[in-house]
């Protein structure tokens, strides 16, 4: 599930949801709409390449992964996991939500 948020006039973020309705991943702030939704509309073509998620620890020793775009620019940010399975599973999640995106989502 595809959640829209609007932080201010000329800003915004998505998140993407399980079906369970965790919060699976965070996008960077954008500073238009337009340039929020040209991301969202390439998701789907983006998920196919296994470059574009890079997987990290962080000082507490949490996994997670950052997505990102076909030129190494971040769109966004897991939750923190407490195993690498954990977080390889998110990934998984995300790639599912992702797909069951409709193709034009209305934006």
């Amino acid at each position: 599930m595809l959640k829209i948020n609007q932080e201010s006039d000329s800003l915004f973020t998505f998140s993407l949801q399980s079906e369970s309705g965790q919060t699976i991943l965070n996008s960077v702030v954008y500073s238009s709409r337009t340039a929020m939704d040209h991301t969202i509309s390439n998701l789907k073509n983006l998920i196919s390449q296994s470059t574009v998620f890079e997987r990290k620890t962080n000082y507490d020793g949490k996994f997670l992964f950052i997505l990102k775009d076909k030129d190494g620019n971040i769109i966004g940010t897991s939750q923190l996991y407490s195993s690498e399975a954990g977080m390889e599973n998110g990934i998984k999640n995300l790639k599912t939500s992702i797909s069951l995106l409709p193709d034009a989502i209305g934006l």
